[in-house]
């Protein structure tokens, strides 16, 4: 078991259902992607996802594709990122994992990236267009590293596909809770069911749950079906409409007792 997994396990001792969240860094700048952080941590999140932004988030539905598109547009480098993340990772104590595309590692070279996340404290990665087939430097070097390759179930994934990503991934599976891109519309109801059960029965992996997350609702139903939810494109609208001041009581609103 390694340290992500560890930390996720032990958080689980204490609360029936975790919270991560997801920003883009650089977006609208470095400045306020430090204060979102800063907000979600003392609103009570538990884990949080890091993207790097990329020209072409082929996972990513409007909010942050547009997101990405504005960071890089400010003036979001691969370097500025990394060197953010290190502020991040020093000043706050919950785990943070990187997600972002397989360009970003091999234009940067899969080892050093590696190399890098773990300097920073970057303790995984989401890759979403990586499959392990073609991901096996990347999957040795993080594991070298003691790193958590972070892979993802769909509704389209059958046994034998669930069984090869898990034997692939450390940390936790990410699942979507439905096919298509981040951001649209998710039905939370009893046809999740089925499905996340088949998810449970191919990992003894930690489950985190994404793709449509936006409402206290959302995450009760959530309660007992998976250990993580994970809320992305709701946290960046929230963001949009009422500035970064109205993080804090968003995500407050999701956890409150």
């Amino acid at each position: 078991m390694n340290k992500l997994e560890q930390y996720i396990r032990q958080q689980r001792e204490q609360k029936e259902l975790l919270l991560m969240t997801h920003i883009v860094l650089g977006y609208p700048s470095y400045d306020d992607s430090m204060r979102v952080v800063e907000s979600m941590v003392e609103a009570g999140v538990d884990l949080m996802e890091l993207q790097i932004p990329f020209s072409e988030p082929m996972a990513d539905g409007p909010v942050i594709l547009h997101a990405n598109s504005e960071a890089i547009r400010a003036g979001a480098t691969v370097d500025g990122c990394l060197e953010m993340a290190e502020k991040i990772t020093a000043q706050f104590d919950i785990p943070f994992v990187f997600m972002t595309y397989y360009n970003i590692l091999f234009s940067q070279g899969v080892m050093p990236f590696v190399e890098n996340m773990q300097r920073i404290g970057i303790q995984g990665a989401i890759i979403p267009d990586l499959p392990p087939e073609e991901g096996r430097d990347y999957i040795a070097a993080m594991r070298t590293h003691g790193l958590s390759p972070i892979h993802i179930f769909t509704p389209n994934s059958s046994p034998q596909r669930m069984q090869t990503l898990a034997e692939n991934s450390d940390g936790f599976v990410y699942t979507v809770a439905r096919k298509g891109v981040t951001g649209k519309e998710t039905q939370f109801s009893a046809e999740l069911d089925g499905y996340l059960a088949d998810c449970r029965a191919a990992t003894d992996l930690p489950l985190a749950l994404g793709f449509g997350v936006k409402t206290r609702a959302d995450f009760d139903f959530i309660r007992g079906k998976a250990d993580m939810a994970v809320i992305g494109s709701e946290t960046i609208k929230v963001m949009e409409q009422g500035g970064v001041a109205a993080v804090k009581p968003f995500i407050a609103g999701i956890l409150r007792e």
